[in-house]
């Protein structure tokens, strides 16, 4: 497989974009070579700069949930951009919009428009903190929640300790206002919030954890801090920017039956364009700008073409909710491929699945948390991402990601990918 002109455009976009590319994991800095430039996309493949076809594994990282340019959102897009690309004013899409997803995600009362998921995650937390008069956040190691100053804080010397930066430019004045803990660990969370109390605005978690690969919460773990946080008066936020309406109609909080104060979503409620949400109990989401005060604005927000892709998209799912059997089904059958290939060889690995979100870890422990997916073999897996690659199959390209199922793979996809699969090990295994 030729990859000619990703070489060359790489190369250039070095001298003109930090590491030549808008997203770090974009780089392929965890394994290794050149990243794919993609020049197009359709159902349940890529292509990129050189003509080579990809079976997609990552669909923008989430949203994608019936293919790229599917015909539904590609005509409502058709339909909006013709009367206008943006306003800077309210829209009758934007109160339909909001409608629908109150409607489907029966914990949100109110909701705000923005334009990314770190716009909602940063938003959400400024709106705790106004609703409780407190500072402090509390998050968990390996829980990804966008590049707001306060989520980029990495453990201390223990589940106990406030936060370090973790990247520079953020203050340690932050980081003495962000608590971290271990995910699935209630007793670090209790150690926390006793040793701070009444100083806890938020405790801010992914449902389901999609950034450090796909890691499900153990039983009885979200409905401890739900609890917890009720008794406390701390705000419990789910981002639900990867989870909401791919897992279920109602997002992760539906299949777990937990109800969050308040929900961040992203990409997924605008089809795949840049868009994000947050709401909530509408105590809370009355504090904002302009009934209450926390200010929070956006000259984008609520796109009227982010919007009517979004509309298209959650209308097509909440009328046809047999798509999640679909996925997860069509998911099953991937992971069962991928298992069978492992099995017969004895390779020591965990599949983590729920729904049409799955990772394969290379580590034979149980992955829960941050620190046992460290124990996953990154030369393996480097190998084994580059192997698939190079057999037309595009994986995320990092150990630590989850990746995303689409309605649009077929059983001659799967089979592909069964096949490629197979292949890889062979190849990086003898």
């Amino acid at each position: 497989m030729q990859t000619i002109q990703s070489k060359i455009l790489f190369e250039k976009a070095q001298n003109l974009i930090p590491g030549g590319v808008n997203s770090p994991v974009r780089a392929f800095k965890s394994v290794g070579g050149t990243p794919i430039f993609m020049q197009s996309g359709r159902g349940a493949y890529l292509y990129d700069e050189d003509g080579n076809r990809y079976v997609e594994l990552i669909n923008s990282w989430g949203p994608m949930i019936l293919g790229h340019a599917n015909p539904i959102i590609e005509k409502a897009i058709g339909e909006a951009i013709a009367k206008s690309f943006s306003f800077g004013a309210p829209t009758r899409r934007e109160v339909e919009m909001a409608e629908l997803i109150i409607s489907m995600m029966p914990s949100i009362e109110k909701i705000r428009m923005v334009n990314s998921g770190t716009e909602a995650t940063m938003a959400a937390i400024r709106v705790a903190r106004g609703f409780t008069g407190r500072n402090k956040i509390l998050k968990f190691e390996g829980c990804y929640h966008g590049h707001a100053d306060s989520f980029l804080i990495a453990a201390g010397s223990g589940a106990i300790t406030t936060g370090v930066p973790d990247s520079a430019g953020v203050t340690a004045g932050v980081a003495q206002d962000t608590l971290t803990a271990p995910f699935n660990d209630f007793e670090a969370v209790k150690t926390l919030i006793e040793a701070n109390e009444n100083q806890i605005a938020a405790l801010i978690l992914e449902p389901v954890v999609g950034n450090m690969g796909c890691v499900l919460p153990e039983n009885g773990f979200l409905e401890k801090i739900r609890k917890i946080c009720t008794e406390k008066g701390i705000v419990l936020i789910f981002d639900e920017v990867m989870t909401g309406f791919r897992l279920a109609r109602g997002g992760a909080q539906e299949i777990f039956g937990i109800k969050p104060d308040l929900t961040t979503l992203g990409k997924i409620i605008g089809g795949g364009l840049p868009v994000g949400a947050y709401g909530g109990r509408k105590e809370i989401m009355d504090c904002v700008s302009p009934v209450g005060k926390v200010y929070q604005a956006g000259t984008l927000s609520g796109n009227p073409v982010a919007m009517a892709a979004g509309f298209a998209m959650l209308t097509h799912l909440n009328e046809n909710p047999t798509i999640y059997q679909d996925l997860t089904k069509i998911t099953t059958q991937i992971t069962e491929g991928l298992r069978k290939g492992l099995d017969k060889r004895g390779l020591k690995y965990t599949m983590n699945q729920i729904g049409s979100m799955f990772t394969l870890f290379f580590t034979d422990q149980k992955v829960t948390n941050l620190a046992s997916a460290k124990t996953s073999d990154l030369g393996l897996f480097g190998k084994y991402f580059h192997s698939m690659l190079s057999k037309g199959v595009y994986l995320a390209p990092s150990q630590f990601e989850s990746m995303f199922v689409s309605t649009a793979i077929s059983a001659e996809d799967i089979r592909h990918i069964t096949e490629a699969h197979e292949a890889s090990l062979t190849e990086i295994l003898g």
